[in-house]
Formats: C-alpha cells, structure tokens, sequence
C-alpha cells in the first residue's frame, strides 16, 4: 500500500510539474525560453542532489556477526526503509509547497475580482489540495509513527498559500518582473521532476513492484490533471493560474 502511495504521489508531482509549471512557462516564455528554464530547475537540484547524504546501512563485519546480533540486520533495513520514506515525504512537502504559492496569489487575485470568484477559487483549491496533504503526510506517519509529525509536516506545506497571498499584496506589484516569476515556476516544475523521478519513482518500485506502481502513477497523473482542469474552469477568463 506504500509503494501505491508513493506511486501516486510520485503521478501528482509529475501532473504538476509538466501539465502545470512547466506548461505555463511555455506559454507565457515561449518554447527555448521555457526549456531552458525547466531544465535549469533540473540542473541545479542535480548539482545539489549529490551533497545530500542518501540513508545507507552500516556495513556488518562478518557473517559472525549479524548471527550474534539475531535479527539486527532485518531492523538496520527497517531503519534504512524508514529513512528514505521520511525523506521522500519532505521532499513532496517542499514541492508542494512551492506549487502553492501562486494558487495563494490566485485566490488573492480573484478575490479582488469579487467574493463569488473569490470563494469559488478558493473551495476548488481546497479540494484540490486534500490528495497534495495525503502525499506529505502518508511517507511522514510510515517513518515516524507519529500522527502529529504527518499532520504538522502536511499543514506546513499548506501554509505556503497565505505566504503567496502576503508576497503578492505586498512584494510583486512593485519588484517582481512577470516572465521571471513564470520562469522560476518553470524551474520549481524542473526541480520536482527530478525530485520525482530520482527519489519517489524508485522508492514506489521496491515496495509495490515497477507494474502496480507505473499504474498508480498514471492514476495519480489523471487526478491531479483532472483537478487542474476544474481548478481552471473556475477562475476568469482573464486570469490563470
């Protein structure tokens, strides 16, 4: 059930990298200006990738030694399964978080439009967001046991929306050039491709298998670009997210 899990939240990262951020950064910068962006994203989380330590186990000295130690190797793996679900779940919850920032400026912006675009906006991102807080606090609640560590890692990563309402009521209007803020969301789309494919994606595989688990993808896939299209049916026309 893990590994499903991983799977689909391993699809909704994807659907939002590629069908969201990266989709607009084409359109707003145009096809080279776009690609470049995205695959800036994808370099720099690369470059910084290979300084962050992977969980690994600590070698057993001899075969003597894991027999004196019963079933201490069965547990250093739990341990080692524990370490890389937690990380995993921290870094969906720092790749959702940045995709929350300009769902926070949207309804900000359509609440300016007026309260009926602004309630709107705001209960389909709602919805839309309780699969974003079951990806963060599922890997969370497997690793520690802890109920409250899923629920404050989960809510943390949400509260990067009211931040995008704080920036843009108060930062954007006057400092931030347009196509440089659809350029860096194209490079947040970037950093969550790698992300996913260098840390979820395998992580799925060994626990549900490569079948079960390309299926849970493309599940996770289709609902969140599902959401995004109901998410974009009730904004104006004149607005995007």
């Amino acid at each position: 059930m893990l590994g499903l899990l991983q799977g689909f939240a391993a699809g909704l990262m994807l659907s939002i990298s590629f069908f969201d951020l990266a989709h607009n950064a084409l359109n707003s910068l145009g096809f080279l200006k776009g690609n470049l962006w995205f695959f800036a994203g994808v370099v720099f989380f690369g470059v910084v990738a290979n300084f962050i330590p992977e969980p690994t186990l600590a070698p057993a000295s001899s075969d003597k030694s894991r027999k004196k130690n019963g079933d201490g190797g069965g547990k250093d793996i739990m341990k080692k399964h524990r370490r890389q679900v937690l990380f995993s779940g921290i870094i969906t919850a720092v790749g959702i978080s940045l995709h929350n920032f300009p769902e926070g400026m949207a309804v900000f912006l359509g609440s300016i439009k007026g309260l009926r675009v602004g309630l709107n906006l705001a209960l389909a991102i709602a919805l839309h967001n309780i699969p974003e807080g079951v990806a963060v606090a599922l890997p969370v609640y497997f690793a520690t046991e802890s109920k409250w560590q899923a629920f404050k890692l989960a809510s943390l990563s949400g509260f990067a929306e009211p931040l995008g309402v704080i920036i843009v009521a108060y930062l954007f209007p006057s400092s931030l050039d347009p196509e440089i803020l659809e350029g860096l969301l194209g490079s947040v789309g970037g950093v969550m491709a790698f992300l996913t494919l260098h840390e979820m994606l395998p992580l799925a595989f060994d626990y549900a298998g490569q079948k079960q688990s390309v299926k849970a993808v493309f599940f996770g896939m289709a609902f969140m670009s599902a959401s995004l299209y109901f998410l974009s049916i009730s904004l104006p026309e004149d607005m995007s997210l």
